[in-house]
């Protein structure tokens, strides 16, 4: 039950954030701009699962925990007192009706119902193959133990570089172009963990955590850009991309451990290009959407 409350709390961050970008920057800077913030969530979960590692490993679960909890009361700390204030932001409508009816809105557009599943489905196929590759590294024929598996997780830098430099190309040349780009760097790397050598798994890791973030930056972006264009409120479009994230996080997650124990490595790495090649041809259709938002 806590758990679950800490999924509520943490769910709204992101779709705050996202539209807050949207309403305080200028429009041509707003694809690199949610491309550094996801890549600043990169180096949190880089950071989160160095803490947890070692901090299990010394200390049990249970301080692992409340290492990662102070991690995330001093960012808050740094955020209340920098952030500045918004100068745009414009209050909408709180009652049901109004909020239902904007919720209608937020799912009428089919090219935001596509970036949300887009969400859902790459997160999907990161979160099922990062929850089993510390086993993979505990078993033959690499044999670490948790402490020497953790380091693994510095790719994570990889993915704040590849959010940024992607948003920045997407601003140039524009997100419908980019977003498949990431994919196939995603699938590429998934397909590389196949190798029983070390540096070549890290390497496919690497280029999975590239493809990935290069998805998210653009796509999570993309979202209130193409929601505030539609008359849609940016807020609840985030929303939506942030719930079937987690959703997709969550319900890929499992099966991705289940499959480990059943079938191995290989069955993962199946699962995990499927859910990519789901986020392709969905960034393949939004080529061919009817363009509301600039590019």
């Amino acid at each position: 039950m806590l758990r679950c409350l800490m999924g509520v709390a943490l769910a709204g961050l992101p779709a705050v954030a996202t539209a807050y970008l949207r309403e305080e920057l200028h429009g041509s800077t707003h694809a690199r701009a949610a491309g550094l913030y996801i890549g600043g969530t990169a180096l949190g979960g880089m950071a989160g699962r160095l803490v947890t590692g070692y901090a299990g490993e010394l200390a049990g679960w249970r301080w692992a925990l409340g290492a990662a909890a102070l991690l995330a009361l001093a960012c808050a700390i740094v955020v209340r007192r920098m952030l500045p204030e918004s100068r745009h932001f414009s209050p909408a409508p709180t009652g049901v009706g109004a909020m239902l009816a904007m919720a209608r809105r937020a799912v009428a557009d089919r090219a935001l119902v596509g970036l949300y599943v887009i969400g859902g489905c790459s997160v999907g196929a990161l979160v099922a193959m990062l929850n089993v590759i510390g086993f993979r590294l505990e078993a033959p024929p690499f044999g670490l133990g948790l402490g020497a598996a953790s380091p693994v997780f510095l790719v994570y830098p990889l993915g704040t570089l590849s959010a940024a430099a992607f948003g920045r190309l997407a601003d140039r040349i524009g997100r419908r172009a980019v977003l498949p780009i990431g994919t196939v760097v995603a699938v590429a790397g998934a397909v590389l963990t196949l190798s029983s050598s070390l540096p070549v798994l890290v390497a496919g890791l690497s280029l999975l955590v590239i493809g990935f973030f290069a998805v998210h930056g653009v796509a999570s972006g993309w979202v209130p850009a193409r929601a505030h264009a539609g008359g849609v409120s940016a807020g609840r479009a985030a929303s939506f991309y942030t719930f079937t994230y987690y959703l997709g996080a969550s319900i890929f997650g499992s099966p991705g451990a289940k499959v480990w124990t059943g079938v191995g490595w290989s069955g993962v790495v199946a699962l995990t290009v499927t859910l990519l090649l789901v986020t392709g041809a969905l960034a393949l259709r939004l080529r061919v959407t009817r363009q509301i938002a600039a590019r």
